[in-house]
């Protein structure tokens, strides 16, 4: 297939948080010149470069709605609204994921500072950081750019 940049199919294991089963599903993998078509500027920026939004200007840092924030590159399930809180640092933070199957941790030496990026499992999108300053029990705080999210409203039962 023309543009195919998949190769191989890698299969990795995520949460639903729906359902609460594990999934195998595809790993995504698309060339630049794909992910540009899909997203915004912004979202390639964030989600593809590593960049951040400036603080305190995400649509979903002061957001009360119930339900998911999916990734906005592939729809993977990421955090819920009941993990999320005021931290007051300018973007959405969690105290958790839906399950840490759905994302990973790299090593981000950027800027002369050395901390750990948040990325989806899924397409390997850049999310945000996560830091040991967040509430107890856990004390993490998952610092993560609005760009990168999608929000899933709870549907009524």
């Amino acid at each position: 297939m023309a543009g195919d940049t998949t190769g191989a199919l890698r299969v990795v294991r995520v949460c639903n948080a729906i359902s609460g089963e594990v999934d195998e599903v595809p790993e995504i993998v698309k060339s630049d010149d794909e992910w540009q078509r899909q997203l915004t500027p912004e979202e390639f920026d964030v989600t593809r470069r590593g960049g951040t939004e400036p603080a305190f200007t995400g649509k979903y840092l002061d957001y009360k709605e119930e339900g998911l924030y999916v990734c906005v590159c592939c729809g993977n399930h990421l955090f819920s609204s009941e993990a999320k809180f005021g931290s007051g640092t300018g973007w959405p933070s969690f105290t958790k994921p839906v399950s840490d199957l759905n994302v990973r941790g790299a090593i981000d030496t950027r800027f002369s500072m050395i901390r750990t990026e948040v990325l989806c499992r899924r397409c390997s999108a850049h999310l945000g950081h996560v830091f040991d300053d967040g509430p107890p029990p856990a004390y993490r705080r998952y610092c993560i750019n609005s760009v990168a999210l999608r929000f899933v409203r709870r549907e009524e039962k």
